[in-house]
């Protein structure tokens, strides 16, 4: 089975549920087997590493994963959550905000 998002690595969304509500981010990598997205610098975790001979232990804080349905494209005009559109436009397929109409693609 072959998903299809409208949310696609490099995106600028925001978080519209979940501890981080309404904190904005790009994302940077997308797992299509799980519906979830990694989002720089939202869902921050802390992990522990086990010592070891060439390195002490630590904790370490990275980005977790977000459900996809967590996350809302941000419209360029007014930086609120939108859904998308699509648009051929002289053969050339486009997103576009719902809201303001204005281009996602960059």
């Amino acid at each position: 089975m072959n998903k299809k998002f409208k949310i696609k690595t490099g995106d600028t969304v925001i978080v519209i549920a979940g501890k981080d509500k309404g904190k904005t981010g790009n994302v940077t990598s997308i797992i299509k087997s799980k519906d979830r997205v990694i989002i720089d610098g939202i869902n921050i975790v802390k992990r522990h590493k086990k010592a070891t001979q060439e390195s002490p232990g630590k904790i370490e804080e990275r980005e977790a994963s977000i459900h996809i349905s967590n996350v809302a494209h941000i419209d360029p005009e007014n930086g609120k959550a939108t859904r998308v559109k699509y648009e051929f436009k002289d053969d050339v397929k486009r997103r576009l905000s719902v809201v303001s109409g204005s281009l996602l693609d960059k």
